[in-house]
């Protein structure tokens, strides 16, 4: 079955040529040129990835994004201005999975389409190990992709839950950025280091006591980052 995409952009020529591309790809594709019209689409389509424009009338992207997030993990890549770097960073903190900046080409935006799907869709592979990680005051469970710090059930996005679950199953271990990136992202992420910053920092807002003296992950300055905590697993 043909995994679906949602294009959204208010400029037709992008739309009808990354449409083509996506369609001559194999995708199944569904368009909406406002903010509406994509949340209108999206609840009929049941698209497997949103590719979605910031700047659009009637709700600009960021407004789509934070509605989309609001009941489902569907993977989105942002399309931003060129240069725009708080654009990116807002992104990643609204749980976007990617971002293309304008100009691109249709290519670059199919082979995105394909490294995100990939990432977000292929089967993780058997861990040995309980799936449920636990420490006073912090537990993680890796089957029902949940997570309660202090008592508090806390919410995720699908990276954050993926980078957090990597460091705690490795405690003490070092990972550098281009490492984490590596893994959670493949080897043809184009974005930069600080997606690994960003995430960390959200991280740390939800399941530490205090973010600036944070007690589960560290940095290792020149470095990375690392988990501490000793750990229990349960089957």
């Amino acid at each position: 079955m043909a995994n679906k995409v949602l294009l959204v952009d208010d400029e037709e020529n992008i739309v009808d040529v990354c449409s083509r591309y996506l369609v001559r790809e194999g995708y199944e594709v569904s368009t909406a040129f406002n903010g509406k019209e994509a949340i209108e689409r999206y609840e009929t389509f049941h698209p497997d990835i949103v590719v979605l424009d910031i700047m659009m009338p009637e709700m600009d992207g960021w407004q789509v994004a934070e509605k989309i997030r609001e009941d489902h993990d569907t993977p989105i890549i942002m399309l931003t201005a060129l240069g725009q770097e708080k654009d990116r960073i807002y992104g990643l903190t609204i749980g976007a999975d990617d971002y293309v900046t304008k100009p691109f080409s249709p290519r670059e935006l199919l082979l995105r389409v394909k490294n995100v799907l990939r990432r977000t869709y292929s089967a993780p592979a058997k861990d040995e190990r309980g799936e449920v990680l636990t420490w006073s005051g912090l537990l993680i469970d890796r089957n029902k992709r949940k997570v309660i710090a202090g008592g508090q059930e806390v919410e995720m996005t699908v990276k954050e839950f993926e980078l957090l679950s990597l460091l705690a199953q490795h405690p003490s271990q070092v990972f550098s950025k281009s490492q984490l990136i590596e893994t959670l992202w493949g080897y043809e992420y184009l974005g930069d280091a600080n997606t690994i910053n960003v995430h960390i920092r959200r991280l740390r807002e939800k399941i530490e006591e205090d973010a600036s003296e944070p007690k589960w992950i560290k940095t290792v300055w020149g470095i990375g980052y690392k988990f501490e905590g000793n750990q229990s697993y349960e089957n």
